[in-house]
Order: C-alpha cells, then sequence, then structure tokens
C-alpha cells in the first residue's frame, strides 16, 4: 500500500456538476485534487489546477492507479441520462471501494432522496428506513449497503444527501432541464411540482462546502456518517420561480411567467425516450413533500453552508447563460 497523503483527494465524476464543484472547494482549501477521465487534450490536462489523469471509472487498474496515495475519493460519477444503471452503477462502485481499502481512504459519496419512499415522507431524518420503490432508488440503497460493508475492510464513508441542485455549474439537473433552458433568455419558468406541495433545493457551493467542511472532520467521524442537507426549502412549490422572476425583474426588467411543467409530454415520449421514463419514475417526489433533516450536519457543523436564495438563483442563471455577468 502506497503510503497516503492526508490531503490527496480523488475526484470520480469531477467533470459533471457535484464532483466539479467539490473538486474546485477542495483545491480552494489547499487540497491537491486528481481527476480521471477517459479522453483528456492538453488544455484540459492544465485546466482548474487538478491533476487530470487518463482512465475510465469502469476499470479497475485505472480507478487502483489513480488512487495510490490518496486519502479521499469523492465518488460523483454516474451514468449519463439515468441510462443502464443497473450495468453500470455497481461496477464503478466496486472499483472505489477496492481503491478505498486499498489506501485506508475516506468515500465522499453524494446521495439522494431516490432511497425513500412515502412513509419516511415528509422530514427524512439521517437515520430514516430506506425502503426505495422504485428501480433507481434500490440501486443507490444497495450502493449505501455496499459502502457501509466496505467499512469493515478499513475505507471509511461520508454519504451528503441534498435536494434538487442547482447552481452555475449545474448543467445535468432539474433547474437546468426542466424549470428553465440554458443559454438563452428566460421566457418562461417550468414548475416540476404540483402547486402546493413543498420542494427542496440545494445550492450546489454550498454542498460542495459542507463537504469540504466535513472532510477536515473526518478522523472525528463514524466510520460510516450519512449527513442529509437541508438546503433551500420551497414551502409550496412556487417560491424558486419567484426568486427567479425577481433576480429577472431587477436585472432586465422583465419577470417571466411560471407555468405547470408539462408531464403529458414526456408521458407521450416516453416509449421513444429512455430518460423520459426514468424522470416519470420519480415523479412521486414532487407530488409529495419532501425535506430532508439536517440535525446531524448541525451536530457535527453547528451550522449549514447556505447561500441566501437570490444570491443563489442569480449565480446560477449567469453561470447558464441566462444572464450577463455584472450588476
Amino acid at each position: 500500500m502506497t503510503r497516503t497523503q492526508p490531503n490527496l483527494a480523488l475526484v470520480l465524476g469531477a467533470s459533471g456538476g457535484i464532483g466539479g464543484e467539490v473538486a474546485r472547494q477542495l483545491r480552494d482549501a489547499g487540497w491537491e485534487v486528481r481527476a480521471l477521465k477517459r479522453t483528456l487534450t492538453h488544455a484540459s490536462e492544465q485546466s482548474e489546477g487538478f491533476t487530470w489523469l487518463r482512465g475510465d471509472a469502469m476499470n479497475r487498474e485505472d480507478v487502483l492507479h489513480a488512487a495510490r496515495g490518496c486519502a479521499v475519493i469523492v465518488h460523483a460519477v454516474n451514468p449519463p441520462g439515468y441510462r443502464r444503471w443497473d450495468e453500470l452503477v455497481f461496477p464503478m462502485l466496486e472499483n472505489t471501494i477496492a481503491a478505498a481499502i486499498a489506501q485506508r481512504a475516506t468515500i465522499v459519496l453524494p446521495g439522494t432522496v431516490y432511497n425513500y419512499a412515502p412513509d419516511t415522507f415528509p422530514v427524512i431524518a439521517e437515520d430514516a428506513p430506506q425502503r426505495p420503490m422504485t428501480r433507481k432508488g434500490a440501486i443507490r440503497a444497495e450502493m449505501e449497503r455496499r459502502l457501509q460493508a466496505a467499512t469493515r475492510e478499513g475505507a471509511r464513508v461520508i454519504i451528503v444527501r441534498a435536494g434538487d441542485f442547482f447552481g452555475p455549474r449545474a448543467g445535468n439537473s432539474w433547474f437546468s432541464q426542466g424549470v428553465l433552458k440554458p443559454g438563452r433568455p428566460v421566457a418562461a419558468i417550468s414548475l416540476p411540482g404540483d402547486r402546493g406541495v413543498g420542494h427542496q433545493w440545494s445550492y450546489l457551493p454550498d454542498a460542495a462546502r459542507a463537504v469540504v467542511e466535513l472532510l477536515a472532520r473526518r478522523e472525528r467521524l463514524e466510520p460510516f456518517a450519512n449527513f442529509h442537507m437541508s438546503g433551500h426549502w420551497d414551502a409550496d412549490g412556487t417560491q424558486l420561480a419567484a426568486a427567479i422572476q425577481r433576480v429577472l425583474a431587477r436585472r432586465t426588467g422583465k419577470a417571466p411567467k411560471a407555468r405547470p411543467f408539462p408531464w403529458w409530454l414526456l408521458r407521450l415520449a416516453s416509449p421513444f425516450v429512455v430518460t423520459f421514463r426514468e424522470l416519470l419514475e420519480m415523479r412521486y417526489l414532487w407530488r409529495q413533500p419532501v425535506h430532508l433533516s439536517n440535525a446531524r450536519l448541525l451536530a457535527v457543523l453547528e451550522r449549514e453552508p447556505h447561500t441566501p436564495l437570490e444570491e443563489a438563483v442569480e449565480a446560477t442563471l449567469v453561470g447558464l447563460g441566462c444572464l450577463p455577468e455584472g450588476n
């Protein structure tokens, strides 16, 4: 086993939203960050201040090589577009587990609410039973079971679970793919949830900051530590849209209308588009209030990283190309 370096982290999925944000914040906190990518160019090898390594999360030798000396492995890699979860999720996770056991490293997993069924709603505690009602939920629950088993072989695990992400670089998210269209001025705002139903959102930089702060305390945590973030609670399903309207009114003088998300269109197209079928499977999370309790996070950090909603929304709109930089 290579001697581990306490501030050396491998991030799998550093090209994505949560993986990239955690990698950047680890870098800014003084960590040395390695990132794995299947295809590298000279420009990408020099970007972000990471050490980019050519490799595939599906290839165990690639992961074992990249993880040598690492004290932390951030497992933020997912199959694209919800596709082929049953084929790809577990091999990638098992490679991460093997590397973490070899290095006695801490694995960080961004968690999801898919693990929970409505019997745990509306407020989900960290120790709530995981009885998933969907195929993806069962996969996510099994991932956490395997991670917990890995702690008996020398790995450590931190899970940080949050609501639906939004943020300047959260490209693969409900906010950027369902609520509005990135890369253009906002003409309309779609509301995926039923009116009157609360929904939890999480600003990506806040979630990444929580990960960094927990890692700074990792030696004092339980070997398997599961945390929830409270994030931004939209009590009636309209408050995020209202914040978008306020920001746009202030910046452009126009406040676009909010309208229901066209679930009917997804249903019509679902026989032909796998991603639409997968999204429809998770619609139950928009029809009931789902709010994560952050009691355990507060007990460790004393406060949750939290950017004010309008500030977070404005930064997100700028980052997604819906608003120009500046005031």
